[in-house]
């Protein structure tokens, strides 16, 4: 497969591993940033869909508010990702959390009309989307190319676990703070990553000579769709993962007093499954094992059909979170199609139409539960995702990399 990176040959296995990434300063404050990000998205998240099922008990304005801001992020991608590969990263990234951080703490305001928190959501979504490019073109920059996968695995595995102890922790927090308390929790976590970054972090001048903004982001958007293997790699990184997360959506109008229980036992999986993935196979059984694993994170959710009870229905999520980790093959098939003037922005849509389908998921599923319970939904939903990936399997070769424009 042709391959656009310029960064060195592989290095000795060793500098892939765990302990040595989290001895590269800039590496470990990247990924304590990233790590508080997702701890304040985990509480924020579940406070508003805990306050939306309140006050409206309806599943698809729940799921909605759960994960809607994922909706926003593609406007991110469609409009300003080219800052994610602009001259000073590190005072992007910056900015960005800071102004989530604002939106996270007006959130904390008692007595905020639901309309005004759905636009806080949408406005989140917008700046952490950017962020993300920024983050991920960051990444690439601190790391080497040899170590990128073992980066990207360690993030997702540390995720699962900071999701896990969030839900968990977000559960109980919120028979005593409630949810404003719980915003106000997410805004503390917020700014703690923002000086994670501000003292680590060194600025790099990376590789874009052009000024960021709107044509220099629709130029290196039409170049990464313009072929048809890439466009492909892209829908199955993007649908099937989105609508297995519009079945996690329902998970509190499947059962409010278990959901908890359900979430964490699917970020548990998602935990191992990257874990095993990322550090135990090579990167050509990753890519053997990639359509597997994607048909493994839809078919559990099929038995949702027959409502099973909860300890079982917890035991499929865990099996099904396992699939999540074919996402990293995918991710090193697009990163080596990618030239290094543009990784950020092009890592920033790929993390940008995923999140986003992951709004969608959660929308089509909230729709379809509003007429059928809730269960059947994630059946029916689970079923389409693996439609999807049998018809749309990547081929073997995804062609040429995108080209620098």
């Amino acid at each position: 497969m042709p391959s656009h990176r310029t960064t060195s040959p592989a290095a000795p296995s060793a500098t892939t591993g765990y302990r040595a990434l989290l001895r590269n300063k800039e590496f470990g404050g990247l990924y304590i940033s990233f790590t508080l990000t997702v701890a304040a998205s985990t509480l924020s998240g579940f406070a508003l869909g805990s306050l939306v099922n309140h006050r409206t008990g309806s599943p698809f304005l729940t799921a909605v508010s759960m994960y809607g801001a994922t909706f926003a992020t593609v406007l991110g991608a469609l409009t300003l990702m080219s800052v994610a590969d602009g001259k000073r990263p590190r005072r992007t990234l910056l900015l960005l959390q800071l102004a989530s951080l604002a939106g996270i703490a007006a959130q904390a305001v008692p007595g905020l009309p639901l309309a005004a928190r759905f636009a806080l959501l949408l406005t989140l979504g917008f700046f952490q989307s950017l962020g993300t490019g920024t983050r991920l073109g960051l990444l690439a920059e601190v790391v080497p190319g040899s170590a990128y996968a073992s980066a990207r695995s360690l993030m997702n595995i540390t995720s699962g676990a900071t999701v896990i102890t969030g839900y968990a922790v977000a559960a109980a927090l919120l028979r005593h703070l409630g949810p404003h308390g719980l915003f106000v929790a997410a805004a503390a976590l917020t700014a703690l990553g923002v000086a994670a970054v501000a003292t680590t972090v060194r600025e790099h001048s990376i590789r874009l000579t052009r000024r960021p903004g709107l044509r220099r982001t629709w130029t290196a958007n039409a170049e990464l769709f313009a072929h048809p293997g890439r466009r492909r790699l892209l829908l199955n990184l993007w649908v099937p993962n989105g609508l297995i997360v519009g079945c996690e959506a329902l998970f509190l109008s499947y059962d409010p007093g278990r959901a908890g229980t359900l979430l964490a036992a699917a970020s548990a999986g998602m935990l191992l499954g990257d874990l095993a993935v990322g550090r135990l196979l090579t990167a050509e059984r990753r890519r053997r094992l990639a359509l597997a694993l994607r048909l493994l994170l839809a078919a559990p959710f099929l038995l949702f059909a027959v409502h099973p009870p909860v300890p079982v229905a917890a035991v499929a999520v865990f099996l099904a979170g396992l699939g999540f980790a074919a996402t990293l093959p995918l991710q090193e098939q697009l990163l080596e199609q990618t030239p290094d003037a543009i990784r950020g922005q092009v890592q920033g849509v790929e993390s940008a139409g995923r999140m986003t389908w992951q709004g969608l998921g959660a929308a089509i599923a909230g729709g379809l539960a509003q007429y059928v319970a809730p269960g059947t939904a994630i059946a029916v939903v689970a079923g389409v995702s693996v439609a999807v990936t049998l018809v749309c399997r990547p081929s073997a070769g995804a062609g040429p990399g995108v080209p620098q424009g």
